[in-house]
């Protein structure tokens, strides 16, 4: 199975998923630039994914001219938010119709890279909303760096240097500091596996990190790399967000290089 294939470290696959048969596969490499949900019927817009968030614009979003990808730019004014979503309307696309359920054995993974480690939030992963702060949503699975405390709703992680994975429960938060020190122009290559008993598998630049089992909302370090999560919350319906926040009057950019999600067919 690919789980056990992306845990070989002495093995690489980029840009594409380990096909199988039995399972659903979407990719997006953001050929077409999101837009606000009000222009998507323009010829330019993407029609799978839009751009929302705090003073968020369709001029948010660009095509980078150093990277392959998209540069997410926030306005300039304290807490203004980039996030790249895909569309919520009914029968748009099909990151949204069809259904990525804590019990079909999702898989997820996207690449990113930060413009700044400072004043500075970014996230990325499964959610229920869109929003970067951990206790908002009673179940999820994301990555996120924040220097600040945006994350933890106004408290600081015990590390603001570094990455971090949270997942919850019904609502009782798992954050893992996963040790990796946030740097600038880095390509962060993220990668979710919820296995069939509902237990995550998270992986950095094909690296696998250990999860917590034991609630948290500070970051505990976990040295068993291989250790999965507690199980989640059966048939919960996640979605793919990623977002970028600043947290002082200084623009912060991230640029989203591509998205892939998978599913069994059936389960």
């Amino acid at each position: 199975m690919s789980e056990l294939f992306y845990n070989a470290r002495n093995l690489v696959v980029s840009n594409g998923f380990v096909r199988n048969p039995e399972r659903y596969y979407l990719e997006e490499f953001f050929k077409q630039r999101p837009a606000l949900n009000a222009t998507i019927a323009a010829d330019t817009s993407n029609k799978d994914f839009e751009v929302l968030g705090t003073n968020a614009s369709t001029s948010s979003v660009s095509y980078s001219s150093t990277r392959g990808g998209i540069l997410l730019t926030s306005e300039g004014t304290a807490n203004d938010q980039v996030i790249v979503a895909p569309h919520l309307d009914g029968n748009q696309t099909a990151w949204t119709g069809i259904k990525w359920g804590t019990e079909n054995h999702v898989e997820w993974e996207c690449a990113i890279t930060l413009s700044s480690v400072s004043d500075i939030c970014a996230w990325a992963g499964l959610k229920l909303t869109n929003t970067p702060v951990l206790a908002t949503d009673d179940d999820q699975v994301y990555f996120f760096f924040d220097d600040g405390n945006i994350a933890g709703g106004g408290s600081a992680m015990t590390s603001t240097s570094t990455l971090h994975f949270c997942y919850s429960v019904g609502g009782t938060d798992y954050v893992t500091n996963l040790g990796i020190t946030a740097e600038a122009d880095i390509v962060y290559r993220l990668r979710i596996v919820i296995d069939s008993n509902r237990r995550l598998s998270v992986f950095v630049n094909e690296v696998q990190y250990g999860l917590t089992t034991s609630s948290s909302s500070t970051g505990t370090t976990v040295s068993n790399e291989t250790q999965k999560s507690a199980q989640l919350t059966n048939d919960v319906n996640l979605i793919p967000y990623v977002g970028v926040q600043q947290t002082t009057g200084t623009a912060k950019s991230i640029t989203l290089h591509y998205e892939k999600i998978s599913r069994d067919l059936f389960e």
